[in-house]
């Protein structure tokens, strides 16, 4: 006995339905309206059931599926570059502060979760208020901007760097004790120092002072960053290399 017509349209207002919906198919996508017969299986229907009208519904149907698969690519991209712009800093391609924290209390359930040393690198760029004020805000953006680059260029992809406010800047170490840490923090402040840094023809002189914590589990991040923070100041007190 044959399916009538209104039978096999309801299944297809279903499906469409579905898929408006923004439930996930469950059916190979089929490549354009020229594939219709290629989806009556999808029905399970044999091909001398489709009548004209029901043919027609169906190629409009996977036409309908496709446009709303594209729009759902776009919208994603769309969310990403979102969640991107929404984690980088205002002057440099680096976390700001709110996502450097969340990636800092992410890196202490790591420590507490498998026992493996990572350590906080916490910098002050020196001298930034004596830049604007000589050469203008823009040049202090571009001072920022430089040391910005300088950190990402000579850390791994497993570390993170993160402006944390105005002239500071974090560092998430992956595999390092403090030791480790702190040699290489005053290997990051010494590459900052010997770069060329120059505003509108002229060369300006960088530095930073550095601070190393090394990370302990079930630690809050803002105690950490505070530890770290504390660090650096002692540095820039002292202003001692590690030996």
């Amino acid at each position: 006995m044959k399916i009538r017509d209104e039978e096999l349209l309801a299944r297809l207002r279903a499906l469409g339905s579905k898929a408006r919906g923004g439930a996930p198919p469950t059916t190979p996508a089929v490549p354009s309206a020229a594939g219709a017969e290629d989806a009556v299986s999808l029905l399970g229907l044999p091909e001398q059931e489709l009548t004209p009208s029901v043919r027609a519904a169906l190629r409009h149907l996977i036409e309908e599926v496709a446009d709303l698969r594209h729009e759902l690519a776009v919208t994603q991209t769309r969310l990403a570059e979102l969640e991107r712009l929404a984690d980088e800093d205002s002057l440099a391609p680096i976390r700001n502060r709110r996502a450097f924290l969340r990636d800092l209390a992410r890196t202490i359930a790591h420590v507490e979760r498998y026992g493996t040393p990572f350590s906080l690198l916490y910098f002050d760029v020196n001298g930034l208020k004596e830049i604007n004020d000589r050469f203008g805000h823009a040049a202090g953006d571009a001072a920022l901007l430089h040391v910005a680059e300088i950190l990402t260029a000579h850390t791994r992809s497993s570390d993170v760097v993160g402006r944390l406010g105005g002239d500071e800047f974090g560092v998430l170490l992956a595999l390092a004790d403090e030791a480790a840490a702190l040699k290489k923090a005053h290997w990051l402040a010494t590459a900052v120092a010997g770069a060329d840094f120059r505003w509108e023809g002229v060369s300006i002189a960088m530095s930073m002072a550095y601070g190393a914590y090394c990370l302990t589990p079930r630690e809050d991040a803002q105690v950490a960053l505070a530890a770290a923070d504390r660090a650096m100041y002692r540095q820039k007190r002292c202003r001692q290399p590690p030996a």
